[in-house]
């Protein structure tokens, strides 16, 4: 009996997806990897957070096919690139790649809604809602990092933002969750 209940375009792109969330762990986990090498190790840190986010993400897809009957296709994942070249440089990549990422799962959301696969539409949810998160969080770090002077910030104020970094959050607060008396 046949129990695979997503159409071969679904699952070919929820299997990109997972593979895309592999190489965003990667991503981050290059970046974590020379922020440590440039002694910025509360940055470090915060992005190795991540990178192990994006491995859950991964999972999540993972899951999620083999819970609809699909088959899950492991392939390679892309190098991540050079490494940044400033702190600035790091989060503007790191957000490029937050809203590339934002793009793939709006394309999976449109064409579940197109198949009426309302399964599929209904898991991508919560990714909706967490690249809002994402791309806030990492618009959030560029503007700091902009306050402390972008690429020609200070040693003191990049001390400070790595120091902070440290104890980031790792969400953000969304604006659909602003009111009035806590926006």
């Amino acid at each position: 009996m046949e129990t695979n209940r997503l159409s071969p375009t679904l699952a070919q792109a929820l299997n990109d997806q997972m593979t895309n969330e592999a190489h965003n762990a990667q991503i981050y986990l290059a970046y974590a990897s020379w922020a440590a090498d440039k002694g910025y190790d509360g940055i470090s840190n915060f992005l190795f957070r991540h990178a192990n986010e994006e491995r859950n993400h991964m999972m999540k897809f993972l899951e999620y096919i083999l819970k609809r009957g699909g088959k899950v296709v492991v392939t390679a994942i892309p190098a991540p690139g050079p490494d940044p070249v400033s702190v600035n440089d790091c989060f503007e990549k790191v957000f490029k790649s937050e809203v590339e990422n934002t793009a793939k799962i709006y394309d999976i959301v449109n064409m579940s809604m197109a198949e009426k696969d309302w399964a599929t539409w209904n898991f991508m949810q919560w990714f909706v809602k967490e690249q809002t998160e994402e791309e806030t969080l990492a618009m959030d770090l560029l503007s700091k990092i902009k306050v402390a002077g972008g690429e020609n910030a200070k040693d003191t104020a990049l001390y400070n933002l790595d120091r902070d970094m440290a104890t980031k959050p790792d969400d953000a607060t969304l604006a659909q969750d602003a009111t009035v008396d806590n926006p």
